[in-house]
């Protein structure tokens, strides 16, 4: 009996937030998809791992032959001095006596260059480094699978809430129905004389204040569907069937899994962030060993000075009198400076290595004991559904006996609504006892990574 009033009464107060009932009634699972599809918070995350993997391409990229191309055309003085000069680090130019020209004193030059450079050994360094990409392309892989995980478990906390809600309008409602019946009753006894005016206006004042809490949970409602909304992003849902499935609730097994997943995303994050930094630590010792390269180059130049000591300022006369070179060679480069600032940097990435293992193990340590209480406390409220169950069934059996004998006048008024009040404590207590239940079992979903139960049952 307890059970076909609540479903008729959630029925109800549901199908006010639907277009005439006439959607399709969406299951958590269904609705799942819908924010998986849609979320932006979803999408963030598959950007960082886009943006991760083009990061991982273009450091194997670095272990390419590296291909430069320079062209120049120039208009200006040729005077010269002797003596040698620096223009730009790691390169020198030593300029000789200026021969005597005639001509214009400015002339125009061009001047093409090509160069391939490529590095042959680098003591494992690339190796290493497109490894690191790879672990940190992995890394934001598992920081999306925990943010799924996350998401489905606050999904699930506000779609129980707007069936709680629900609930606590529809158990508002029969309250001040109640009420009513009870202020006719009042009122008709008052007529004949069988009972005092006051009755009827306690009775009415009562009313007053369910229609009061009607107001307030009808408040609450709207405005947990709209949280709801913020995630799925859908206008109209029907939510009767797992209206009918929530104050109804599976007390058998949840989850099928009932220990923690080594993989577990959670864990996961934790081991790749230990990797990276290993890994990066690794790649500062590497670049700080010497790198062998081959060198390859070519060059074109023309000049407006003929090999007579002519100048020309004519601009045309800049792509004559040309000239090419070729070069090719080996070169090892060391940069002796950074071995001590790069051990510095190493020993500080080996440094985060250690914490995320240590926060790694922290981690385990509180999904553990919350799977543990978890399941502690799940057991205990299975017992507390059955009882407060029955607690409704015979507080219900009770307040009709003494409805009864009120409308014959063996009761005051005052035991009455003392009875009924006994009857919404009961009712009251047995929705937060389903509410708290499902919300239990969203916290071991969390942990064990698996939502199906939830999924197939709400």
């Amino acid at each position: 009996m307890l059970k076909q009033v609540l479903s008729a009464m959630l029925w109800l107060a549901l199908a006010a937030h639907s277009v005439q009932g006439q959607q399709k009634s969406i299951t958590l699972g269904e609705l799942w998809h819908e924010v998986e599809k849609s979320y932006p918070g979803v999408n963030a995350r598959q950007s960082s791992i886009t943006a991760a993997e083009f990061n991982e391409k273009a450091i194997k990229n670095n272990a390419l032959p590296q291909a430069k191309i320079q062209l120049q055309n120039t208009f200006g003085t040729f005077k010269g001095s002797n003596g040698a000069f620096f223009p730009q680090p790691g390169f020198f130019n030593v300029s000789g006596k200026v021969a005597p020209t005639e001509g214009s004193s400015t002339a125009t030059n061009t001047f093409g260059s090509a160069t391939l450079e490529f590095e042959v050994f680098s003591f494992g360094r690339q190796k290493t480094e497109n490894k690191a990409a790879e672990t940190q392309t992995a890394r934001y892989y598992a920081e999306k699978e925990g943010y799924l995980i996350q998401l489905k478990k606050e999904l699930t906390g506000r779609f129980v809430q707007v069936l709680y809600a629900a609930s606590k309008l529809s158990w508002a409602e029969k309250n001040a129905d109640r009420l009513s019946e009870v202020h006719k009753i009042a009122a008709g006894l008052a007529k004949s004389g069988l009972k005092p005016t006051a009755d009827s206006l306690l009775a009415h004042t009562t009313y007053i204040q369910a229609l009061a809490d009607v107001d307030y949970w009808l408040g609450i409602q709207n405005a947990s569907v709209q949280k709801l909304e913020e995630l799925h992003g859908l206008r109209e849902i029907n939510f009767t069937n797992s209206g009918r499935r929530f104050i109804e609730p599976s007390l058998k097994g949840s989850t099928a899994f009932s220990e923690i997943d080594n993989d577990h995303p959670f864990l996961e994050y934790f081991h790749l962030q230990s990797d990276y930094y290993k890994l990066q630590s690794s790649v500062l010792k590497k670049s700080a060993l010497p790198s062998l390269r081959f060198l390859g180059g070519y060059a074109l130049r023309g000049t407006g000075i003929r090999p007579d000591g002519y100048a020309s300022g004519r601009w045309q006369d800049g792509f004559s009198n040309s000239t090419n070179n070729l070069l090719v060679g080996a070169g090892l480069t060391w940069n002796l400076t950074s071995l001590r600032t790069n051990k510095l940097k190493s020993d500080a990435m080996l440094m985060d290595a250690e914490r995320s293992v240590y926060l790694q193990k922290q981690q385990l340590q509180a999904m553990e004991k919350d799977l543990s209480a978890a399941k502690s406390l799940i057991f205990q409220q299975r017992k507390q559904l059955v009882k407060t169950q029955q607690a409704v069934r015979q507080a219900e059996e009770a307040y009709v006996m003494y409805k009864a004998r009120y409308r014959s006048g063996l009761i005051s008024l005052t035991e009455l609504l003392q009875i009924r009040m006994y009857l919404e404590q009961a009712e009251s207590e047995h929705i937060k006892a389903v509410r708290d239940y499902w919300l239990q079992l969203a916290i071991e979903a969390e942990i064990t990574t698996d939502f199906d139960f939830l999924f197939h049952n709400l």
